[in-house]
């Protein structure tokens, strides 16, 4: 093992790891207070799910804008100056959202949070992009998976403990981890924007908007969005109503909600190094049918199943999928980039979380609120269905191309 451990390691370039390092960090204070944020505002602000899931939409409507601003900013200017910011953003909110005692201050500062601290999103993406070469991006994504998901076995666990006594403490802990990752960040990561030609370092920041473009005219690479908002918008019940619907319908303690959410975690760490070994000799759009396939089945369970052991399987089944669609989506989205607009590429890659985000919670919150809660996975399972389709569709006409054949198994 930790001779396997030791070859990885040498596989790729040291700043990739420092890159691990950091995003380990700031991952903990993510997860100590995201997955607990709809349950905080219900609670703090005596509101529904819907009210909460307008909440989550505004932020994340306002996060298309700023990711838009931001991918356009990391191409123009680079990458470390915008994932500075971003994590700067993260701290200042996390000392004030915590402090607001008015629903429509909140409101209007969670907009104002969402618009500034999703600038650096598409910088992040395009670094990882700008380190590895194209053979190693889906394992390189799958190791920031690993890390990620063995922060989300740290942070849940404690922000559900803390959750208990009071929130702001959630809200507290993330702002110190934001500055201490923003500290790491300066210190030891250098720029990696490739070196551009002449013309293109010239042009001006509104001709770099209009680099988006290319993006938009890209009729595979809308395709291939379409196909993962319609995956994500599913997703992404994890993290807004599944911890309403458990609480609301189950009566499940914040804390099993943590423990839920960390079996994710440790199925992705144990597991995710040789998922990512075996998915990357398979066509990538038949691994994204393949991952909402999973999401599919363990989502439909959360209609039918009521006791915590099937909650945790069921939330394996979906891990199963997380494992297989995260890291090829990424690695996906890097293909299709030419590199001089890799970071507008992944910024309007970003769409397939926002659009999901912005519509989810609402949408769900309406249903949780109006209807039977359960139909929520049931809609769930049948844009799954939708999704698979839509990918089975993409391989049909873009799985022959070169660009997307799966990098060759190592031996």
């Amino acid at each position: 093992m930790l001779e396997k451990l030791q070859k990885t390691y040498n596989q790729f370039p040291r700043t990739f790891w420092v890159v691990v390092g950091t995003q380990f960090i700031d991952v903990i204070g993510n997860t100590l207070l995201f997955p607990f944020f709809a349950l905080y505002v219900t609670q703090k602000f005596g509101v529904g799910m819907t009210e909460a899931g307008i909440i989550l939409g505004t932020n994340s409507l306002a996060g298309i804008i700023g990711s838009a601003i931001g991918g356009a900013m990391a191409d123009r200017y680079g990458r470390r100056g915008i994932i500075l910011f971003g994590l700067v953003v993260s701290a200042l909110s996390g000392l004030t959202l915590g402090f607001v005692n008015q629903f429509y201050l909140f409101y209007g500062l969670s907009a104002f949070v969402g618009l500034m601290g999703s600038a650096s999103h598409p910088a992040h993406q395009a670094m990882v992009a700008d380190l590895l070469p194209p053979e190693k991006r889906s394992e390189g994504f799958g190791i920031l998976r690993v890390v990620a998901n063995f922060a989300w076995i740290i942070g849940p666990t404690i922000g559900g403990f803390l959750a208990s006594y009071n929130y702001l403490y959630l809200f507290l802990s993330d702002a110190v981890i934001s500055t201490i990752t923003a500290l790491l960040v300066f210190r030891l990561i250098p720029e990696t924007k490739p070196q551009l030609k002449e013309k293109t370092e010239s042009e001006s920041f509104v001709e770099t908007l209009r680099g988006y473009g290319q993006a938009i005219a890209d009729r595979p690479f809308l395709a291939f969005i379409f196909a993962s908002i319609l995956m994500i918008l599913v997703y992404q019940q994890m993290y807004s109503s599944l911890s309403v619907f458990l609480r609301d319908v189950h009566h499940v303690n914040p804390r099993f909600y943590g423990l839920i959410m960390s079996s994710s975690a440790i199925t992705v760490v144990l597991f995710q190094f040789s998922v990512t070994r075996i998915i990357k000799r398979y066509s990538p759009f038949l691994m994204m049918a393949t991952a909402t396939f999973f999401y599919m089945i363990g989502f439909t369970m959360y209609g039918f199943v009521a006791t915590v052991p099937l909650f945790i399987l069921a939330m394996i089944i979906i891990t199963i999928g997380e494992m297989v669609g995260m890291p090829t989506s990424n690695s996906l989205a890097a293909a299709f980039a030419p590199e001089d607009k890799r970071a507008r590429y992944m910024a309007v890659f970003g769409l397939t979380w926002a659009v999901p985000s912005m519509i989810g919670p609402g949408a769900a919150g309406l249903v949780m609120d109006n209807y039977n809660p359960r139909n929520i996975w049931y809609i769930g399972g049948m844009l799954c269905v939708v999704a698979i389709i839509a990918f089975l569709f993409l391989q049909s006409r873009l799985g022959s191309r070169e660009q997307f054949q799966p990098a060759k198994s190592e031996g």
